[in-house]
């Protein structure tokens, strides 16, 4: 198995290692498998009672060769990244709505209580593995890698706990000022380890965003500082988040099953979109986004298009305007349906994001819309609707479950499905614990008798970071250049 850029026929035939290391292909584009492998034709009965971490492991195999990380050393990998976890399933699946079909998979039992932590234990410790590696014997000129990464909330946390006081490893967590709740900044600020740094950005997540973007493109900053890639653009990520589909699918019963993904940089449900092509059964990928629609739009329109500005809503981890991951999912759209053809399939793509860059707009032809439909549809939930939703699922539910704004996204999304579908299945995906957005959680359920948000929904590890000292940098303004200035000053010093 090798890796491929989605922009070129020039970045081909690069090896995992290099893949993870990069991050991001010297075109801009982002590294997909040179094939998507089949799975073994009885893993229906053979993989059925296998535990997350072997389903882990069968996987992963697919996609890694072993000479670049044999049997023994993936297992130790697979295992030290999820020893972390609250739950001894990793992700467990509840069922929300028995009467509806409809099961809630849990992803927020790692260190930070999001979905991230699924694939950043694992890339954290895959850094390790590699630079230890290459640096084994060497007393001098060691290599080291720079972390440099946006988030709009967990991803920063998540990427940051797994990298912290990892050697030879720096981390730059970039987020936007005022943007991210409060218990999302205490967990990165008030890390204490000295290779991790956060910058607050004054300006929107996208804006963090395409500064890191711009940081990877910059080729002499790049081979000096040997820049990195946490954010959902690394492969690994998208790997390590396949597992939980396969292992959500094997815990329940039921054909016609559908996965209900809270969707913002499109990583999460891509994962999905591997597993289904890979051969595991799903009926339908859907798309749960809140006002920041452009996802949502592109399955009615076709046209790929940025607002004019992000919103900010309850469900901030999705308040983006490019969801950076869809180009991986276009470029199959357009080369299996559109060019038949590898090479000429990267170049399309490489002109679609140029325009996009310059344009703000690709409108795909009706074979490509066509093909999207065949996997994924989508659905919009506005705030009043995810306060709805919290409220009716804590009132309906015999045990007051409490859903997260993101989550709830999703499952507002899967009454909307299950109403025109109602025999099929629903696995929504929970992305994050509730207690991380105390503020729409607590407006939402206020007033309900027996609700206590200290006493039902915050967890004591989370409730101590208030009083830790916080680590932040400030940057004024969502400046390129003063981003890379604080960099090689922290490094320097």
């Amino acid at each position: 198995m090798s890796y491929r850029s989605t922009r070129s026929s020039t970045d081909q035939n690069i090896s995992f290692e290099d893949a993870v290391m990069t991050g991001l292909a010297k075109d801009g584009g982002l590294f997909i498998p040179s094939q998507i492998p089949k799975l073994p034709k009885d893993f229906l009965t053979s993989w059925k009672n296998l535990s997350f971490q072997e389903l882990a492991f069968n996987i992963m195999r697919l996609y890694i060769n072993e000479s670049e990380i044999n049997d023994d050393d993936l297992t130790t990998l697979i295992t030290k990244s999820y020893s972390t976890f609250r739950s001894d399933d990793v992700t467990p699946v509840k069922s929300l709505d028995k009467d509806n079909n409809l099961y809630l998979l849990e992803l927020f039992h790692g260190p930070t209580y999001a979905f991230k932590d699924v694939a950043l234990q694992f890339v954290g410790n895959l850094f390790e593995y590699f630079l230890t590696r290459r640096n084994e014997g060497k007393t001098t000129d060691r290599g080291t890698i720079t972390v440099v990464g946006a988030t709009s909330g967990d991803t920063g946390s998540a990427a940051i706990y797994g990298l912290r006081g990892k050697k030879d490893v720096d981390v730059f967590i970039l987020y936007p000022t005022g943007r991210i709740s409060p218990i999302q900044e205490e967990q990165m600020t008030t890390v204490e380890d000295a290779n991790v740094h956060t910058l607050s950005v004054k300006g929107t997540f996208d804006d963090c965003q395409d500064i890191v973007k711009e940081i990877f493109g910059d080729k002499e900053f790049n081979e000096k500082y040997h820049v990195g890639a946490v954010n959902s653009i690394n492969w690994a990520r998208i790997l390590a988040q396949m597992t939980y589909y396969f292992y959500s699918f094997f815990q329940v019963e039921g054909e016609n099953i559908n996965f209900v993904v809270p969707s913002g940089n499109f990583g999460d449900i891509l994962a999905g979109y591997y597993a289904k092509e890979m051969g595991l059964p799903i009926n339908k990928l859907i798309i749960a986004t809140n006002e920041n629609d452009i996802l949502d739009r592109f399955l009615r329109t076709g046209r790929y298009e940025k607002s004019a500005d992000v919103k900010a809503t309850y469900s901030p981890a999705m308040d983006i305007l490019i969801s950076s991951n869809f180009e991986r999912l276009l470029w199959y759209l357009v080369r299996n349906n559109v060019t038949h053809d590898d090479n000429k399939a990267g170049q399309t793509l490489g002109d679609w994001m140029v325009q996009l860059k310059s344009t703000g707009c690709v409108v795909a032809p009706q074979e490509v819309i066509d093909a999207a439909k065949v996997d994924f549809d989508s659905f919009s939930v506005t705030d009043e609707q995810t306060s709805q939703q919290i409220k009716q699922t804590y009132t309906n539910h015999p045990d007051h479950y409490v859903l997260d704004p993101h989550t709830a996204v999703g499952i507002f999304t899967s009454y909307k499905f299950i109403s025109s579908s109602p025999k099929d299945l629903y696995i929504s995906l929970s992305t994050a614990h509730p207690a991380k957005f105390a503020e729409v959680v607590n407006k939402a359920l206020d007033g309900i008798e027996g609700y206590s948000f200290e006493g039902k929904v915050l967890p004591d590890e989370l409730k101590a970071l208030a009083t830790k000292p916080k680590r932040i940098n400030l940057i004024d303004e969502a400046s390129l250049v003063k981003v890379k200035a604080k960099i090689i000053d922290l490094l320097d010093n």
